[in-house]
């Protein structure tokens, strides 16, 4: 069946995340290649297993969550949609109506698991966000609380201090995702020194609600702190 391992080894998948990440750099954006791919899909998985969700869903959420941004190098704007078609293109002939039935090997998938991923992709980066399965809310959380300083891609300080989005993140010096009863919390450490954390939430407000939607649906309540204080 569909694996990460199998997704990660797919050279349609390898180069789309690689032309996304040129892309995005092109346009000045922080960094969306196959680190941002690596991390949301190990911190979906983990917040799958901390729900209690099974294996296979926690295998399908690491899969959305490493091809969540791959649709990036189309377009940016309608990038979710992309990478939802794309998904679609590349896994549909491998789709199997039972589940008893993996003759096709490493990329076999059914009906449901193809259409919540495809969903998963399209759903996660837009403002009208309507949730219907788990993998979809832990994508959104798991790819919005990705903020840290290995995600600017500039390296010179003046440059960074050019640009919001590079300045915080640069200034994110940790970033975890954790499971804390009926709580999802984010904690963050920012430098005040490099930013203040108004600036945080200049760019990251709607990232927050669409995680509080999230988090909501999976039955838990969100939270952030930021250096150690709770804010949200």
């Amino acid at each position: 069946m569909l694996t990460l391992k199998s997704v990660k080894n797919n050279p349609q998948i390898a180069e789309f995340i690689k032309q996304s990440q040129a892309s995005m750099e092109a346009l000045g954006y922080t960094e969306h290649g196959v680190r941002h791919a690596s991390l949301v899909a190990k911190r979906s998985r983990k917040l799958a297993q901390e729900i209690g969700l099974d294996k296979r869903t926690q295998e399908l959420s690491a899969i959305a969550g490493y091809c969540q941004d791959m649709g990036n190098f189309i377009g940016r704007t309608r990038h979710h949609y992309w990478g939802a078609l794309l998904f679609h293109q590349i896994f549909s002939e491998f789709v199997v109506t039972n589940k008893n039935d993996w003759e096709k090997g490493d990329y076999a998938l059914t009906p449901e698991e193809i259409a919540v991923i495809s969903q998963c992709l399209a759903n996660h980066d837009k403002d009208d966000m309507k949730l219907t399965n788990p993998v979809s809310a832990i994508v959104v959380i798991a790819d919005k609380s990705d903020v840290h300083r290995s995600r600017v891609i500039t390296k010179s300080k003046q440059e960074i201090d050019k640009d919001i989005h590079d300045r915080v993140n640069y200034a994110a010096t940790k970033s975890n995702v954790k499971v804390n009863k009926k709580n999802i919390d984010l904690k963050l450490q920012i430098n005040t020194s490099d930013v203040p954390i108004m600036e945080y939430f200049e760019i990251f407000i709607d990232r927050m609600v669409y995680c509080r939607k999230a988090a909501e649906y999976l039955g838990y309540n969100f939270r952030l702190f930021i250096n150690d204080f709770k804010l949200l």
